[in-house]
């Protein structure tokens, strides 16, 4: 896996991003954690090639040429499509029986053939993580994957995300360092200008963590 270094974004006048650097470990979970507006969803952004940093930036074309997959802030549900169609537009290898256990592992059993559209918040946000996760990939990206779940659902979705994400290189967005652990995240990235170390390691706390939950 590439080390990303010197990725720069100004919109106008403000300076997003700034010959910002890190590195992900391959077969690992790396949290990037800040307040809202420090440029996480930005940064994400650039590295799938979804926005043009200011100048190129070091491990651009190592990334460019690996298979991605997201689950971004917004669920991008294709509306009129059922939850199974929906979740097999990344993965069409997968037979039905193979979807429909995965599904029951998220609390959306029963659901596969109703349109996107009539789902409640929370079930989409499932269904965007399940399509998301079952993509075949080189690496995953994470925004807030867990945004708007209520606290039971959203603690079981973690666990299986976590689950899902073992031996994958993954790059997880998150304001909250109990999902980062949760997640087992193997080290935390903050972008928070005013942080005195921007990378810290959880390795050590995510077993504690793990039984406390």
């Amino acid at each position: 896996m590439p080390d990303i270094t010197n990725i720069s974004k100004t919109y106008g006048e403000h300076r997003v991003l700034d010959h910002f650097s890190f590195r992900m470990e391959e077969g690992k979970t790396t949290c990037i954690m800040g307040r809202s507006g420090c440029g996480k969803t930005t940064l994400l952004r650039i590295l799938m090639g979804l926005e043009k940093p200011d100048d190129d930036f070091g491990g651009h074309s190592e990334l460019e040429a690996l298979k991605k997959s997201a689950v971004f802030q917004e669920d991008r549900l294709c509306e009129n499509l059922s939850v199974m169609a929906n979740i097999r537009l990344t993965c069409p290898d997968r037979t039905k029986a193979q979807v429909l256990e995965e599904m029951g592992r998220v609390g959306l059993e029963g659901c596969e053939s109703q349109p996107a559209h009539e789902l409640s918040g929370g079930m989409k946000r499932r269904v965007a993580l399940l399509r998301a996760l079952l993509a075949p990939c080189d690496i995953l990206f994470l925004d807030e994957p867990f945004k708007g779940l209520d606290e039971e659902t959203k603690k079981k979705s973690i666990v299986y995300t976590a689950g899902a994400c073992q031996g994958r290189t993954v790059l997880f967005v998150t304001h909250d360092e109990r999902e980062a652990r949760l997640m087992r995240a193997a080290a935390v990235i903050s972008m928070d200008k005013e942080a005195a170390d921007s990378r810290v390691s959880l390795a050590g706390e995510n077993e504690a963590c793990c039984r406390e939950g």
